[in-house]
């Protein structure tokens, strides 16, 4: 009976960081393309005005940054209801 629980648990766990991964690699998609697909298309970037400052430069002084935060923010949470969905939540 161990063996089965054991057996459950083990794969409970694969696929906790199977998503994990998953996640992780999303965020990460999304932070090299945010941190150096801009650069590459400066020109056209600095075209487009906000708040009187380039785009380009908006998206390198403040823009990537603020994505970065959001991604922080956004990764606690979704796993909070992932160690929720797998039952890994500490009691208090």
């Amino acid at each position: 009976m161990s063996d089965h629980k054991e057996g459950s648990a083990s794969v409970r766990l694969e696929n906790y960081w199977k998503e994990n991964l998953q996640l992780i690699v999303i965020l990460l998609a999304i932070w090299f393309v945010v941190a150096y697909v801009p650069p590459l298309f400066i020109n056209q970037l600095n075209q487009i005005v906000i708040a009187g400052f380039p785009f380009g430069y908006y998206m390198g002084s403040q823009g990537s940054l603020i994505v970065f935060v959001v991604e922080i923010f956004y990764y606690a949470f979704a796993m909070t209801k992932m160690d929720e969905k797998y039952g890994l939540v500490d009691k208090k």
